[in-house]
């Protein structure tokens, strides 16, 4: 997609961060804006800017984990621009670190509701009508570098990524039919307020097993004010988007890193000679398993 003029662009955490970074970007491509977030003073200063740089926006109060909510606010944005987004992205994040074995049920109910129960709210809400209204689009969902290794210390938080990435591998095969593209985010730090995600954590999930006070979100602030600024992260996913890329990951500095990740990986594949018969018979088993399927799918049966 190249042609942004008029095209609605639904944006979580969009009124801060990375995603205040899309709708910028995007606003000044020629999108309508519409700005998903849970803090309402922060989506009428963030509307306010857009606004005054001459974008059409509107804002939505939204709690990404709250399913009823996103229904209304897709149909509050169908009612306010008359189409579902042509463009999604799916952006909002928390993040909380500690060690793994003190993780509460609250920490992983949290972490996994938002990270990743969030993507699936919004993908649940938005795609069938952006396929029926039979206008393609482009969906990008944020994951993170988190999500393809594993951590001590963000267990929870990359667990989610990485389903996120596996998630948003699967949407892109099973939407090109509708030419609706989709391709994931996966940064390394960012320039954002993310340290201060746990004051919105919700009361009722507020038992942790991690230490979180001031000094530890004073720390963090140190680390992300050293990250890659989010207009410049917007521009790139841009552009990323404009090549069709699936995977979008504008930080040089973690090319080696994923290069030695998946070189272990592969490295720990037996090589053919060692059943060549039976991975003959496993791959003519599967192909032919997913012939029946797809005849089974075009004869109008759910394979």
């Amino acid at each position: 997609m190249t042609d942004y003029a008029g095209k609605v662009a639904f944006i979580t955490g969009g009124a801060s961060g990375a995603g205040f970074g899309q709708a910028r970007v995007f606003a000044q491509a020629g999108c309508k804006i519409v700005i998903a977030d849970i803090r309402p003073a922060a989506i009428d200063e963030a509307a306010a800017k857009l606004r005054a740089a001459g974008a059409q926006v509107h804002g939505i109060q939204l709690d990404v984990t709250d399913r009823a909510a996103y229904a209304r606010a897709a149909d509050e944005v169908e009612k306010v621009f008359g189409d579902p987004p042509q463009l999604l992205f799916n952006t909002a994040g928390v993040n909380a670190f500690g060690p793994l074995e003190k993780s509460t049920y609250d920490d992983f109910d949290w972490l996994l509701g938002v990270n990743l129960g969030g993507v699936v709210n919004g993908m649940m809400t938005f795609v069938p009508r952006m396929i029926g209204a039979g206008r393609g689009g482009h969906i990008v969902t944020t994951s993170s570098m988190g999500g393809f290794f594993g951590s001590a210390a963000a267990s929870i938080y990359s667990a989610a990524k990485a389903a996120v990435i596996n998630l948003m591998e699967s949407y892109r095969l099973a939407l090109a039919q509708y030419n609706i593209k989709v391709s994931v985010l996966c940064p390394a730090n960012i320039r954002t307020n993310i340290a201060e995600a746990t004051k919105l954590r919700p009361a009722n999930l507020s038992n942790t097993g991690y230490v979180i006070n001031d000094d530890v979100i004073r720390s963090l602030h140190s680390i992300h004010a050293h990250g890659l600024d989010p207009l410049v992260l917007a521009q790139r996913t841009k552009e990323a988007m404009e090549a069709d890329q699936l995977y979008i990951i504008p930080y040089p500095e973690e090319k080696e890193s994923l290069a030695r990740h998946f070189k272990q990986i592969v490295d720990s594949v037996l090589p053919m000679e060692a059943d060549p018969e039976g991975a003959r018979t496993r791959t003519e088993a599967l192909r032919n398993w997913m012939k029946d399927r797809q005849a089974l799918m075009s004869n109008g049966k759910n394979g």
